[in-house]
């Protein structure tokens, strides 16, 4: 799948949370515009504890498995 929109770099700061809290694969099993999206969002923000507090809620909506920015979302069986 390509991305009509340009791809948000993965901050330092983005990997090591998502390392620390075991959740990579489940961040690699989303879709890529849920994770461009995920890394556009929480990097935009202007105030530090924005983005922290926009990080927090990424590890929190991928370690449930079924939240996508507040919204109720379930995988695909496609390629599954």
């Amino acid at each position: 799948m390509t991305l009509k929109r340009p791809l948000n770099p993965m901050p330092e700061f983005v990997e090591r949370a998502l390392l620390d809290h075991g959740l990579m694969e489940a961040y690699r099993q989303r879709p890529p515009y849920q994770r461009n999206d995920y890394l556009g969002w929480i990097t935009q923000a202007k105030r530090e504890p924005t983005k922290l507090r926009r990080l927090a809620q990424m590890l929190d909506e991928l370690a449930q498995g079924d939240r996508y920015m507040k919204m109720a979302w379930r995988p695909s069986s496609r390629g599954r």
